[in-house]
């Protein structure tokens, strides 16, 4: 069933990523968990995930703006006490919650960031093992400080050579790791570093 989220902000990162806050209408989620957002005629939805915790009072929605993007550029023209159309929460993707006691990892690029945050925000107090967030420019790496503070984190930069950061590809950051062999691996974002 879908209803009408009344929008709080809108705040940029960059000139190409933002974050939606909506009001959260005390609906329950899970980290891991994502809502269709619609656009303004209904006509099309795209999954979001949360990036709120799960306690937090406001829905968080990290968005990359998409050229071409239906959803992505109407959302953009959205101003606080505007409403948007947006399904109820749905996943299967849980990190950190199935690991059942082992050690796991997190392994995000770009806005995929938005259910480890989900994560990190509900239950610090048991943090990853590793975080490894990938982005093309350094600017991308969203809520830096926060994840700095919160989990081991190590950070690639694919498109400019950052100090103290890998100049690269995360996956390239994976023969690093100390692990176990029972340690679960939570990965979210391009298909192609999934792969």
């Amino acid at each position: 069933m879908d209803d009408l989220y009344e929008v709080k902000a809108i705040r940029w990162h960059t000139p190409e990523i933002y974050e939606l806050f909506t009001e959260r209408n005390d609906i329950p989620f899970a980290p891991g968990d994502s809502m269709a957002i619609f656009a303004g005629d209904g006509s099309q939805s795209r999954p979001y995930s949360i990036a709120s915790g799960i306690d937090d009072p406001v829905l968080r929605f990290i968005v990359r703006k998409m050229p071409d993007g239906v959803i992505s550029t109407h959302l953009i023209d959205l101003k606080p006490g505007d409403t948007v159309r947006m399904s109820m929460p749905f996943g299967w993707f849980r990190p950190g919650l199935s690991s059942t006691g082992a050690p796991f990892a997190f392994v995000a690029t770009g806005t995929g960031i938005a259910p480890f945050l989900s994560y990190l925000r509900s239950y610090g107090e048991i943090p990853p093992a590793h975080c490894l967030f990938g982005v093309r420019h350094h600017q991308d790496a969203i809520e830096l400080d926060f994840l700095q503070e919160h989990c081991e984190l190590k950070l690639a930069v694919s498109r400019e050579n950052i100090n103290e950061c890998h100049h690269g590809w995360v996956t390239d950051l994976l023969p690093s790791l100390q692990f176990t062999n029972d340690t679960h691996f939570y990965l979210c974002g391009l298909d192609a570093m999934i792969d």
